[in-house]
């Protein structure tokens, strides 16, 4: 585990009783609790929900992704299927530009998304066998070959790399938008202001430092 890391841990129940009781809730926590054992960290904010497990729609847990793209944290939780089943959403995650942890099974993320890969990687072969039996088919009808589409998909590939940064920064400056404003109403004029109000409460910019009033502007201005 690495030097004064955050996390945000997420504990949730199926149904409103076990809320009620707290039961589970101990063991998630104590589950937590064990993984973190030792080492510099921080726990920024604990969340419970009660919901199910086939719903994705939590409003506890969306706040626990705000708070941790605010604070460049790592969402953790006790178990894997306290999170979600749905393999779908666990990607969302990572769209979400969120990293996330499960007590007991901390290479989850990684095999998620290994799980994928290997899907992908098939569909991607079975593609380019495709491909090449069609060139092969051209070449011998005497067609002339060239890498026009080749050279496409990298320029696609690199679009859509950027679009997704893009995306990445508006979220988190849609999650700052509140604290800006609660900081202006506090008494923040300017953005010199703003950014010391930023550096006070602990948030970190995209890329973990502290703020100016340039970074402070970039964030406004991608909000409107």
């Amino acid at each position: 585990m690495g030097r004064d890391q955050r996390f945000v841990s997420y504990l949730r129940v199926s149904t409103t009783k076990q809320g009620a009781l707290g039961l589970g809730i101990e063991a998630q926590r104590r589950a937590v609790e064990n993984y973190l054992n030792g080492g510099s960290w921080t726990v920024i904010a604990e969340y419970m929900e009660v919901e199910s497990g086939k719903h994705d729609d939590r409003p506890k847990l969306a706040e626990a992704l705000a708070l941790c793209r605010l604070h460049n944290a790592t969402l953790i939780i006790a178990k894997l299927d306290r999170l979600s089943r749905d393999a779908h959403f666990l990607l969302g995650l990572q769209k979400a530009g969120v990293r996330f942890v499960a007590a007991d099974m901390p290479e989850a993320n990684e095999m998620v998304v290994g799980i994928m890969a290997v899907v992908a990687q098939a569909e991607r072969k079975m593609i380019s066998e495709r491909t090449e039996a069609a060139m092969a088919a051209a070449k011998a009808r005497g067609k002339r070959l060239g890498t026009p589409s080749n050279l496409r998909n990298v320029d696609e590939g690199r679009a859509r790399g950027r679009a997704r940064c893009s995306e990445i920064a508006r979220d988190r400056a849609r999650d700052l938008r509140p604290i800006i404003a609660d900081l202006r109403a506090a008494g923040a004029t300017n953005l010199s202001q703003l950014a010391v109000g930023l550096n006070r409460r602990g948030i970190p910019t995209s890329r973990g430092g502290t703020w100016s009033a340039t970074q402070v502007r970039r964030v406004l201005e991608r909000v409107g």
